[in-house]
């Protein structure tokens, strides 16, 4: 080394800490980068990040490469320190002085902490265009990195990891939900709301969402024909169920657009009714929304009947009804839910019995219970234990319910103050 121009060590330690930086801070940037942006780019065709993506696949031999790489260039620094400071100098332990501590110092900032920190914040900017540099070179001397790795895999094995899955992340529906929460700008707010409700279907089932038994609007055959024949045509929904006498005794769903011209022509009667009566579709009880929601596409069917374990009618769900869960209501049709509640002056809202509970917390930001009953009748009929008369009140969770109309053993109709505006508690 003696013989080497002082410039030629120079521009030697220069290229070193160069390098050295180099492969520190791609390694870094490679392992930072996002894998489900890495793999989108590389749908879309981009070769830098096919390749990233092919050497991510096994990371053991990727950073066997690069550290294999960076210990051979930083070796080459101290002794080209050395050189340099004997040159300059011309005291050996004065050289190998200066040698230990310019190596620490000139590695620590210029080939660790500098590219390792631009590595972090800009891994696309370094890891892709490192790909192009890494890939070949681990197909031409990756048996020797492969020599290196077994020694070092053999242990990991010890301890229970397995290199070959460490490239494999998946995110948890949790933290899918937080990835969308905090994507700000990227997703506007509307998109995000429908990508959120999507994720709450899997903690919904149909129970929460159905039209209860004593709201479904059908047509009962056993009634007289003119009776049938005005509701088919007066009616505001585009399928109804059929039944005689009672849901218990469902024969089956009609398409009323199927109807309507049988009726312009004078030829609807009882007969040609039921012979576009389609078989009734069930549901059982407690199928999570999601599930419900692929079983309605598998099935071609848009209306199901929720049914217990005794196969009792329970209440009624439609294909409308699961993608307003995600989406919000799209439609004016009043639907076969009453889902109406209107606010008072004071504050409170008047509120149909048969309203779900979910329903009222999703428009209006309410915390009602949902660990229970469904509806406001559920709620009320639960915590009273008894059948209410108009009048009654009943602070349930920091919200006054006052009962202003009952029929037929349940409450019809109440009146509710938000928390906050109830005043002081009023006990059962």
């Amino acid at each position: 080394m003696n013989d080497i121009p002082l410039a030629v060590l120079l521009v030697a330690l220069v290229v070193c800490l160069v390098l050295s930086g180099f492969f520190s801070g791609s390694e870094t940037g490679l392992m930072t980068l996002n894998r489900y942006r890495l793999r989108h780019r590389a749908q879309q065709g981009q070769r830098g990040a096919r390749m990233a993506q092919d050497l991510l696949r096994r990371p053991d031999r990727l950073i066997g490469l690069i550290l294999l790489l960076n210990n051979i260039v930083q070796a080459l620094v101290p002794m080209l320190l050395v050189g340099i400071a004997l040159r300059l100098t011309g005291d050996t332990e004065t050289a190998v002085l200066t040698a230990t501590v310019g190596t620490a110092l000139l590695i620590f900032i210029f080939a660790e902490s500098m590219p390792k920190t631009l590595g972090a914040l800009h891994p696309e900017r370094i890891a892709l265009p490192a790909a192009f540099l890494y890939w070949p070179l681990l197909r031409a001397i990756g048996w020797l990195v492969d020599l290196v790795n077994i020694v070092g895999n053999r242990i990991l094995r010890l301890f229970g990891v397995s290199p070959e899955d460490a490239a494999q992340h998946s995110l948890s529906a949790e933290e899918l939900r937080t990835v969308v929460a905090e994507a700000g700008a990227m997703i506007p707010q509307r998109h995000q709301k429908m990508l959120l409700s999507i994720l709450d279907l899997e903690h919904s089932t149909v129970e929460d969402i159905m039209v209860p038994r004593n709201d479904i609007v059908g047509v009962d055959v056993s009634e007289p024909w003119d009776e049938v024949r005005h509701q088919i045509i007066e009616s505001q929904h585009t399928r109804l169920p059929v039944y005689r006498g009672s849901i218990d005794h469902l024969l089956g769903v009609v398409h009323l657009r199927r109807l309507m011209r049988l009726a312009a022509e004078n030829r609807l009667n009882l007969d040609t009714l039921m012979d576009y009566v389609r078989e009734p579709y069930y549901i059982p009880e407690g199928t999570p929304l999601n599930q419900q929601l692929l079983n309605f596409q598998n099935q071609r069917r848009r209306m199901g009947f929720v049914v217990d374990e005794y196969g009792d009618i329970r209440g009624l769900v439609t294909l409308d009804d699961i993608l307003e869960e995600v989406v919000g209501e799209f439609t004016t049709d009043p639907g076969l839910r009453v889902k109406s509640f209107h606010p008072d002056a004071d504050g409170s809202y008047r509120v149909s019995g048969s309203v779900t509970l979910r329903s009222l917390n999703r428009h209006l930001g309410w915390k009602l219970p949902l660990d229970g009953p469904k509806t406001v009748n559920g709620l009320v009929m639960e915590r009273l234990e008894q059948i209410p008369q108009p009048g009654r009140q009943i602070e349930i969770e920091g919200y006054l319910f006052e009962i202003t109309e009952t029929r037929a053993n349940a409450v019809k109709d109440a009146r509710i103050t938000p928390s906050g505006q109830a005043g002081s508690t009023i006990a059962a």
